[in-house]
Parts: C-alpha cells; structure tokens; sequence
C-alpha cells in the first residue's frame, strides 16, 4: 500500500510507487542473482551499441587526443552519475524504509512523485527510440553502400537508403509484435556475439589500412566541436537506465560499483581504441559510419552485413522500454500491436529525415541522453541526501546538475544547426 514519507528536515515529500512493477522495467522479470562475471557481462550488453561506429568520424571532429580525453572524461563522469542512482536507491531502501524501487522511474516517482516518473518515461522513450533511429540509418546506410552498383538503376523516386529502409519495415513490424522479451534473448546475444566480432575485425582492418597510408592527423580540433563529440561520446555511453535493474540482480551488491567501475574502464578502453584506429587509418577520409569507408572485399562486406544483423534484431529489445510506458499510459499496460506499429512507422520516418548518422548520434547524446545520465541521477541525489551532506557533496551535485544542463542545451542546439548546415 501506498503511503507519503517526509524526508528529515525537509520539505520534499517522497512517495512510493502504490505497485511495485508500475514503471517501465528494462529488466523484464525477476531472475536468479548473477556472479560478479555475469554482472560485468550484463553491464557490458546493456552500454555497447551503435554509438560506437560513429566515433572514429568524431575523432576527424575533434582529433584523437582531444576526443580521447573528451571519451575517457564522459565514462568517468557517467560511472558517477549511475553510481549516484544506485547510492539514492540503496538511501531510499534501507534507511528510508521504501518499498521496492525496481527502476529509474521508480526512483522518479519515490523523489518527486508523478513529475519525477513522467520526465523519466519522457526521457527514455526519447533516448530508446532515438537509438532506434541511428540503428535504421545504420543498416540503411550500409546496405545502400555495400550494393549501390547493382541497385543504383532502381528508382521509384527513392534514394537506395530509402529503398532498403522500407524493405526493412515489414520484418521490423513483426519482430516488434512479439509481445515478450523471451522469445527475443537468443536473438540478443547472438547479436552481441556478432557485434564483438565484427569490431576486432574492423580494428585489425584499420592497423593495416594506417600501416599502409599513414594520412595526417589532428590531435586538437578546437573548442567548437566540443559540444558535438561530448554528444556523441555521452550517447555511446548509453546503458544508464540499465543499472539499477542490472544492480538488483547482483548477487554481491557491496562489490556491484567495483564491477560496474571495470566494466566502464574496459568499454573506454575499447571506445577509445576503435575511434582512434578508425580515424588514424582513413584521416580526413573518415565517414560518420566508419564501416562505409571499406571497400567491397568479402572481408568487409561480411563485417558491415553482420553488423547490420546485429543492429536489426537488437532494435525490438530497444524498442521494449518505450512500449512499456505508451501502452501502461495509453492501453493500461495491455499489449497494444497497433500502437507498437505506429511507434516503429514513427522512428522510420525519422531515420528518413536524418541524413547523418554521427550527427544524430551527436543530437541524441546532447539532449535526451544528457538528461538521464547527468541532470537527473544529480538531482534525486540532491534531494535525497541534501539535509546531511557537507556544502562539498551539494556543490559536488550541483556543478553536475549545471554542467548537464549546459551542455543538453548548448550541445542539442550545436547538433541541430550541424545536421541542418548545409553539406558540402
């Protein structure tokens, strides 16, 4: 049952979710608690995605060494934020004595009631769809590419983008009318499997094409392109609405920011690597999709069409969170096909208007991003702790607060006037 709670010295009331599975689960079901190793496992699929591809394009932007120190800043700044969600949740829990927070939005609904839920919902159907987006430019882009020569006489007043995008919406239809997660899991890991795959083959590729070349680099672009790499490095970052699920599960919670603390450095790790190879084999060649910049070899051609499977079937998972808040707010949580429809025909036609890949990823990672992974884990941590933390927490979480904000507004204007500038 519900009840309201005033938090000590403090005129911020806080609320517990009347039911506990009310917000949008990212975690479908309770399971069994996982090993140290799951866990790091877990943390890993949940932040890997298609941000990556885009930061060798990003590097060109910014040069490697400026755009590796703007990467290994925004992981370490996001380790913190996510470990502000767990510190808030874990306050609220055992001290507090709140019922269950299962989610972010849980957390939401508990700090500030259903303002705190409805931004975080907004938040996150925005941030899954805006994923959603850059996966269909994605394979889009690459199939376009990869058989340009033989399809480039079709024209039925569409671009080859176009075409393959639309080729893919009817199978998009039906992966996303499958009403559980189950049925999805193999497709997930068997995706992952493949997208690891694809990246060393795709690293080993740059070393020897760099080897060859040797084309000048940049190490500093400039403070201009600033706002635009931080977008795309906080959007590559993409697994924030994932921790307090992911922490739930873990079977040795007090080592769970240890963990989560490895598994960023190595994702870094492997960010920085791959945007730097990437850029240091093409230079001012680099595409906004790195994977367009290889030729038609049978090697190539493999690794972009398996990243092409990888991105296709991970959409429907995606795409889950942002079923589960329209359908709770627009179907009483009932499974709702033609809404699931809409919402896919919606993310196509906006795959269709962006032209560019990294500039999106740019859009997405300033705005929406920003605010889940930033502005908000600040600011329920604000709440919660203010009445006993030193003046250094509260200015610890307000420069965070601030510096979101900032960037959320200045970067999504940068990213904008980037995607609607002219092109060369």
């Amino acid at each position: 049952m519900g009840f309201d709670k005033e938090a000590s010295s403090s005129s911020l009331v806080l609320k517990v979710p009347p039911f506990p599975r009310e917000d949008t689960p990212l975690l479908a079901k309770p399971r069994k608690l996982s090993s140290q190793s799951k866990t790091f496992a877990n943390v890993f699929i949940a932040i890997v995605g298609s941000g990556v591809l885009g930061l060798p394009y990003t590097f060109k932007k910014t040069g490697w060494v400026f755009g590796s120190l703007m990467l290994f800043s925004v992981a370490l700044l996001t380790y913190h934020c996510m470990m502000l969600l767990v510190q808030t949740r874990r306050k609220l829990e055992s001290t507090l004595g709140f019922s269950k927070i299962n989610s972010f939005g849980d957390l939401g609904f508990t700090v500030c009631g259903p303002l705190g839920r409805f931004s975080v919902d907004v938040m996150i159907v925005l941030a899954q769809a805006g994923f959603c987006v850059s996966y269909l430019i994605f394979i889009a882009t690459t199939l376009a590419f990869l058989f340009n020569y033989e399809y480039s006489s079709w024209d039925f007043g569409l671009s080859p983008k176009s075409l393959f995008l639309w080729a893919c919406f009817p199978f998009q239809l039906g992966l996303n009318s499958i009403p559980t997660l189950t049925h999805l899991a193999p497709l997930s890991i068997f995706a992952d499997v493949v997208d690891l795959g694809a990246m060393g083959v795709v690293m080993v590729e740059d070393v020897m094409i760099f080897l060859q070349n040797r084309p000048a680099l940049e190490a500093f672009g400039g403070l201009s392109v600033f706002l635009y790499g931080v977008g795309v490095a906080v959007y590559a970052f993409e697994g924030v609405g994932m921790v307090l699920p992911l922490e739930s599960e873990a079977k040795d919670k007090d080592k769970f920011g240890k963990v989560l603390g490895l598994c960023m450095t190595f994702i870094s790790l492997l960010y920085g690597g791959f945007g730097v190879l990437g850029y240091f084999a093409f230079g001012d060649e680099t595409k906004d999709i790195i994977t367009t910049n290889f030729g038609q070899g049978l090697i190539s051609i493999l690794v972009q069409l398996g990243l092409c499977v990888n991105l296709f079937f991970t959409m429907p998972l995606m795409m889950n969170p942002v079923y589960e808040v329209v359908e709770r707010r627009f179907c009483d949580s009932r499974f709702c096909l033609w809404l699931r429809w809409v919402m896919v025909l919606v993310v196509s036609l906006v795959a269709l208007l962006v032209p560019n890949f990294a500039d999106f990823l740019s859009l997405v990672g300033s705005s929406v991003c920003v605010v889940l992974g930033f502005v908000l884990p600040a600011l329920f941590h604000l709440l919660v702790f203010k009445v006993e933390m030193g003046w250094k927490g509260i200015v610890l979480d307000g420069c965070v607060l601030v510096l979101g904000v900032v960037i959320a507004v200045t970067g999504t204007w940068s990213s904008l006037m980037e995607i609607l500038a002219p092109k060369a």
